[in-house]
């Protein structure tokens, strides 16, 4: 989980996204008026993870005015863009994702967190992938659990990032993440049955 600085104009945005890309991409260059996926890339820190990097986009990007933000999508290269329309996250309440949240997607959504005790509030299972197999493995072993409730109402999501990251601020945050499933334990139900995997947040203080 990273902590994002979001650009504040086009110009700052555009400086930093049309970079060249790392020493070994010889394909791309520096302010060509395009900005490519390794470009993105390198900005991002990340690799061939081509829904983290949409997701630090569009997180990036999200304090610019609609048509400053357009203007910075129009510069990306062709792959990037139908990379971005395939993995275009969407904003949404808490209580919205509870009712259309679409698993395996990318979701941001805005809160004050609150922690919760993993093992006592949230003992269900997450299938993690282990060679070719895929691994029941309890979530409170993997994640720090908080809740984030609607703040047009009570209703809440619960989110969650890998233990040993920075503990999220208990103040109004935009975190995004990758919407994933809970798989409870044989003849057990669930507090919940989703919670957003989070891989960025932006302070809005």
């Amino acid at each position: 989980m990273k902590q994002i600085t979001p650009y504040r104009t086009v110009d700052e945005a555009l400086t930093s996204l049309d970079n060249g890309g790392r020493f070994y991409n010889i394909f791309t260059r520096e302010e060509d008026g395009t900005i490519a996926q390794a470009e993105l890339a390198k900005v991002a820190g990340l690799f061939n993870e081509k829904q983290k990097l949409i997701l630090f986009l569009d997180l990036s990007l999200s304090q610019l005015d609609t048509q400053s933000r357009e203007s910075v999508i129009s510069k990306l290269d062709d792959q990037l863009r139908v990379t971005y329309k395939k993995y275009k996250p969407i904003e949404m309440t808490p209580s919205e994702v509870n009712v259309v949240g679409t698993k395996s997607s990318n979701i941001i959504v805005t809160g004050i967190p609150e922690m919760k005790e993993s093992k006592n509030y949230f003992s269900g299972m997450i299938l993690v992938p282990i060679g070719k197999a895929f691994v029941p493995i309890p979530i409170s072993d993997m994640y720090t659990v908080y809740e984030i409730k609607d703040e047009q109402s009570s209703e809440m999501i619960l989110i969650a990032h890998a233990k040993g990251s920075e503990k999220l601020p208990e103040k109004r945050i935009k975190v995004g993440g990758v919407l994933k499933e809970v798989k409870p334990k044989k003849n057990e139900k669930v507090v919940v049955e989703q919670f957003l995997e989070i891989n960025y947040f932006l302070d809005l203080d």
